[in-house]
C-alpha cells in the first residue's frame, strides 16, 4: 500500500446537500481531504463553495448527507480542532490587533492567555503594537483573521478567498505564511480562490465544484500531467499503436486515456514522422493534434462552460499503458 493511501482522511463527506426550496446550492458533494493536504476548492461565484465550506464548519445545517471529521462522525466535538475564515473576517476596526484576538479568546473560552501572543508572532503581527485595525492594509487585515481562526490551534484550517483583493505583495506574504503554517505546524488546509495561478503554488490537491456539484478530485502531480505539453492521438488500434511507439521509435513517455487516445510527451518536433510510422504499420489515425494548456486555462474548461462535464469525465481515466498491455 502506498504512503498516499495509507494517509488519513481529516474531512470526508457523504452527498453532502443544502437545499434552498428547490434550489440546491450544494448537491450531494463526496469530498475527501487527506492529512498535510493544501486543498484548493475551485468554482465560479454561487458554485457552491462558501456554503459547503459553512456547512463543514457548523455555521450553516446540512439539509442531507453527513460530514466525518478525523475519522469521527461526532462533529460537533472535532469542530474545536477547525479554524474557519468564511468571507469577510469579523474584526472591530477601532482596536488593535492583541484587542481583537483578546475579545476572540474570551469568547472562544480559551484558558491560555499566551496564544494571543503566540498567534500575533506566528501571523507576522507581534509589531502591530497600538495600531488599530482601521488603519491596517487589506494584507494586514486578512492576517489577523487568519489570527483569529489559528486561535484554537486547529488541525484544519478553511479559508475562503483569503487572497482577494490584496495586492501582489500582500498574496505574496498570504502565500508564504500558509506555506510555513502547513509544512512547519503540519495543518490541513481548505483554501477556495479565485486567482487560480496563485492558489497552484501552494495547493497539493484539488475539488471542482460546478453549479453545486463536486464534478471532480484530483491532486497536484494528476493536474501537472494534464496540463503537460503533448500529442494527442485518436487511433483504430491503442495496441498496435503501442508497439510501434515503443520497439520503432523508442518513445517512452506516453500514456493512454481510455480506449482510443494516447498521449505522447516526447520528441513533439517530430509528430509528423510519429504519424507517418503509424500509417505505415496500418494504424488509422483519426485525429493528430498538440495539446496542453496553462493552469488556469485547464481550470476554466473544467468550470466554465456546458462540455467541461464531458471533459472531465474524459480525462479523469488514465491508463498505465505498461500494466494493461504488458510492455516495457
Amino acid at each position: 500500500m502506498s504512503q498516499e493511501e495509507i494517509r488519513e482522511y481529516v474531512l470526508k463527506t457523504g452527498n453532502l446537500t443544502k437545499s434552498y426550496g428547490k434550489h440546491k446550492a450544494v448537491n450531494a458533494v463526496n469530498m475527501h481531504v487527506r492529512k498535510g493536504d493544501i486543498y484548493g476548492f475551485i468554482g465560479r461565484n454561487g458554485a457552491g463553495k462558501s456554503t459547503f465550506m459553512k456547512m463543514v464548519a457548523g455555521l450553516a445545517a446540512p439539509t442531507e448527507g453527513e460530514i466525518e471529521l478525523f475519522g469521527s462522525r461526532d462533529v460537533e466535538k472535532q469542530r474545536v480542532r477547525v479554524g474557519t475564515l468564511i468571507e469577510t473576517p469579523g474584526l472591530y476596526q477601532g482596536m488593535t490587533a492583541a484587542d481583537n484576538l483578546e475579545v476572540y479568546r474570551r469568547a472562544y473560552g480559551i484558558t491560555n492567555r499566551n496564544i494571543v501572543r503566540d498567534v500575533l508572532e506566528l501571523t507576522g503581527l507581534e509589531d502591530t503594537d497600538r495600531k488599530k485595525v482601521g488603519k491596517f492594509s487589506m494584507g494586514m487585515k486578512q492576517r489577523l483573521g487568519i489570527a483569529i481562526a489559528l486561535l484554537r490551534s486547529p488541525d484544519l484550517l478553511i479559508l475562503d478567498e483569503p487572497i482577494n483583493g490584496l495586492d501582489p505583495m500582500g498574496i505574496h506574504e498570504i502565500r508564504e505564511f500558509l506555506t510555513v503554517l502547513n509544512r512547519e505546524k503540519n495543518v490541513t488546509m481548505i483554501i477556495s480562490s479565485h486567482i487560480l495561478g496563485e492558489l497552484s503554488k501552494i495547493a497539493t490537491a484539488y475539488g471542482i465544484i460546478r453549479d453545486g456539484e463536486l464534478v471532480e478530485e484530483f491532486d497536484a502531480q494528476e493536474l501537472a500531467v494534464r496540463c503537460r505539453r503533448c500529442q494527442k492521438l485518436v487511433v483504430d488500434n491503442v495496441e498496435r499503436a503501442v508497439n510501434v511507439l515503443e520497439e520503432e521509435l523508442l518513445i517512452k513517455e506516453y500514456d493512454v486515456l481510455e480506449k482510443s487516445v494516447i498521449r505522447i510527451f516526447e520528441h513533439l518536433e517530430d509528430t509528423a514522422k510519429i504519424n507517418q510510422s503509424l500509417l505505415a504499420a496500418g494504424i488509422e489515425i483519426k485525429e493528430s493534434y498538440l495539446a496542453g494548456q496553462d493552469l488556469e486555462g485547464y481550470f476554466m474548461e473544467l468550470i466554465g462552460n456546458d462540455r467541461s462535464a464531458d471533459v472531465v469525465k474524459n480525462s479523469s481515466t488514465l491508463i498505465n499503458v505498461k500494466e494493461r498491455y504488458d510492455v516495457s
